[in-house]
């Protein structure tokens, strides 16, 4: 008797789902794609409507041929593939390498969580293949191979990385990198502006105390001036309403007069309520976002750690069971089946008060949302954390927690606050102070989303700052004590993994399948580093930022990418087509790309005289001459870097054998070498001019991972092991 097949990409998933289907099934991996444009040509017939020519991926040809047999042999295939473009292009891919015959038994079967239930349910309502969904996902890789194969050559020309291999643009990694220079730009540029505050220390006629800042001076209000360099019109427009205090002589002059006010009263209490609703539960890139703040996981970690969740983990006796939904997706919606269970859930482990009247139901805020997805939540909640704790390993209990709260918090009642602000004045001044109570937790029971105090003037000035309970209006208070303190305004924060994750899906670029993808690839290209988990694009990232913008500005632009994810969206949606979609982007690009290689100098053979282009071959990116085969000329791109690159020296000279030394590279990170290498092998390293807190001899060395992040080590190594990931400061550091 035939059996069914049913494929999946991971071999995870298929043990998982073969636990469900049973004996009457054979579940076999297509272990992710099995198909994908060449390597070594652009594969893509830009003037015949942008038809690919798919390849099979090396190593891949012994699961299509158990995949063609499994299927000759079979009742019926189901394709049960991811439920997105991806694994609908998978489940395309597959059905393309089938005979016709055996086509006809396919089936594409959906389903958002690796449960009994969901699985079987899939199999007894079969669909087919979306095409819409498989030329969107096409249009995709085929907008970014364009760009990545003809944009690329305009790097490598004017920049060859210090690995001496070529290097890479990408549709929206680019987009990125920009993202990060730009706000690097800002932050070079910023220029601090000084400003004080003063805080009053003011004692009840009971003795209990209370900080309160100067907020109101002759009714103007206390502000920081807008512009570092203001002018007199820009001055006498700012003092109509407000006052600044952006010197210390104005701060103590300002101290002087409020310490010689007589009396200070509370001259207005105000109390309000407010509710604070709870978030919605997960979607891809606030699981990132959360993950990273709480967990301090890479988006990289967070979504393998919930693929292993998703596709599933042994539970004891159960055996392996999926515990949470798909983790890719952009929908808050939840099925009714589980709001209930939640409902049931909150009222039994918290009580009514704890239970809405009626479930909550959350809006996307964005256009295009997948929504035939549910948001990211366990598959059920009999699998409470508790319950799994014993069956995962630490990293992985973290972040089914994580999601498990933010579920059940997001069906919870709202918490309730009580916002309290005292105004002091004394004369022609006013103080303010204020004060939050918990009325009633909530949701905050189960999971406070907060970012916590940011640091700013308030936090520095009130810290452990509580109104007294039984404030009055018109009470006297005595000044127990008063102080100016000094501030700086900050530069704009550097994009930390899950900010800039959080700026690129609120700006519409990128998607959930693609997010981690995007930070992961500008961080091994070594165009940005991640230093004290910020990020910080490197000299290179710079350089290449620069000729990116500087020649196609309009392509690597926020606006165009993300105007291109719209059109890619709308052809899942139906709305509109491959073709379409591809000549909107195709146009613009071309005029720019005939501009840029109009003024591009090209690279001469140097032993026939013509031009030398770019080839990909098994090994990489090369030069080979055009007058082939009369020519065979070849050079690697390290050749041409090696009389391309000007070298960058220290102004130092070689104690070994007095040559010039400058500086270099490695896959480690910089260092200092002699000009004559290899005859004189004289390196040092390059140190932060912070003494080792460890041994006090060494000086810290900034030393970079296999996978691009920045430690700091003593220079002494290996006689002082002492590392660390973040930079002491040179007075935190006591060696005495």
């Amino acid at each position: 008797m035939s059996k069914d097949l049913i494929l999946v990409e991971s071999p995870s998933k298929a043990k998982t789902i073969n636990k469900y289907v049973g004996r009457k099934y054979i579940v076999e991996a297509t272990v992710g794609h099995i198909k994908n444009l060449p390597k070594s040509k652009l594969g893509i017939d830009i003037d015949d409507q942008f038809k690919t020519k798919m390849v099979t991926i090396r190593g891949k040809s012994d699961i299509i041929k158990r995949i063609k047999n499994l299927a000759s042999k079979s009742k019926n295939i189901y394709i049960a593939t991811d439920p997105d473009r991806e694994g609908e292009a998978i489940a395309q891919d597959v059905l393309d390498i089938l005979n016709e015959k055996d086509r006809a038994k396919v089936r594409r079967v959906l389903f958002n969580e690796i449960t009994k239930n969901a699985v079987n349910k899939a199999l007894e309502n079969p669909l087919s293949i979306d095409d819409k969904l498989v030329s969107s996902q096409r249009a995709r890789r085929v907008m970014d191979r364009i760009i990545g194969y003809q944009v690329s050559p305009f790097l490598w020309k004017a920049v060859i990385d210090q690995y001496g291999s070529s290097l890479s643009a990408g549709r929206v990694q680019s987009v990125a990198l920009r993202l990060i220079c730009e706000r690097e730009e800002e932050i070079e540029k910023f220029i601090p502006t000084e400003y004080w505050s003063i805080v009053a220390v003011f004692k009840t006629d009971t003795g209990e105390e209370f900080s309160a800042k100067l907020f109101e001076i002759e009714g103007k209000q206390l502000k920081i001036q807008p512009k570092p360099e203001m002018t007199d019109k820009d001055w006498e427009e700012f003092l109509k309403e407000n006052f600044a205090i952006n010197s210390e002589e104005i701060a103590n002059k300002i101290l002087s007069e409020i310490k010689n006010v007589k009396e200070f009263e509370i001259s207005e209490i105000n109390k309000r309520q407010t509710k604070r609703n709870p978030a919605p539960p997960f979607i891809t890139s606030t699981l990132q976002v959360e993950a990273s703040k709480r967990l301090r996981f890479r988006p990289r970690r967070t979504m393998m750690l919930a693929q292993q969740l998703y596709e599933g983990v042994s539970i004891g006796d159960e055996g392996l069971t999926g515990l949470i939904t798909y983790m890719r997706t952009d929908s808050t919606r939840l099925s009714e089946e589980i709001l209930q269970d939640a409902r049931q859930f909150i009222k039994n482990e918290y009580g009514d008060k704890y239970l809405p009247e009626v479930p909550r139901i959350y809006q996307s805020k964005k256009k295009n949302v997948q929504d035939a997805h549910e948001a990211i939540r366990p598959t059920s909640l009999k699998y409470t954390p508790e319950y799994v704790k014993p069956y995962l390993d630490s990293s992985q209990f973290k972040l089914y927690e994580l999601i498990w709260n933010r579920f059940i918090a997001s069906q919870m009642e709202p918490a309730l606050l009580e916002n309290t602000t005292v105004s002091v004045t004394g004369d022609k001044f006013v103080f303010k102070a204020t004060g939050s109570a918990l009325l009633f937790d909530g949701f905050l029971k189960v999971y406070d989303d907060s970012n916590g105090n940011e640091e700013n003037a308030d936090a520095e000035d009130l810290k452990n700052g509580k109104i007294p309970a039984g404030l009055r209006k018109n009470q006297i208070l005595d000044l127990k004590e008063i102080k100016p303190n000094q501030h700086f305004t900050k530069p704009p924060a550097r994009y930390t993994e899950s900010s800039l994750i959080k700026e690129l899906e609120s700006k519409g670029i990128g998607r959930p399948s693609t997010y981690a993808l995007i930070v992961g690839t500008i961080l091994d290209r070594k165009y940005v580093e991640s230093v004290d988990r910020k990020l910080v694009p490197t000299e290179l990232g710079k350089k290449v930022n620069e000729i990116l913008v500087k020649n196609f500005p309009n392509i690597f632009d926020v606006g165009f990418t993300a105007k291109m994810e719209d059109e890619l969206d709308s052809i899942a949606e139906g709305e509109n087509d491959y073709v379409r979609v591809l000549n909107d982007f195709y146009q613009p690009f071309s005029e720019t790309l005939a501009k840029v290689e109009s003024t591009l100098e090209k690279i001469k053979c140097d032993k026939c005289g013509a031009d030398m282009e770019l080839k990909i071959g098994r090994y990489g990116k090369f030069l080979a001459c055009t007058n082939y085969p009369e020519c065979k000329n070849i050079k690697s791109l390290k050749e041409i870097s090696n009389t391309n690159n000007e070298p960058e020296y220290t102004g130092n000279k070689c104690p070994k054998c007095g040559g010039k030394t400058l500086y270099r590279e490695s896959r480690f990170g910089r260092f200092i070498g002699c000009e004559n290498y290899p005859e004189c092998d004289y390196t040092e390293q390059i140190t932060t001019g912070i003494k080792c807190p460890e041994c006090g001899e060494g000086e810290l060395t900034p030393k970079r991972t296999k996978r691009g992040r920045i430690f700091y080590s003593c220079s002494r190594y290996p006689d002082c092991e002492y590392a660390t990931w973040k930079l002491p400061k040179a007075e935190e550091v006591d060696n005495d």
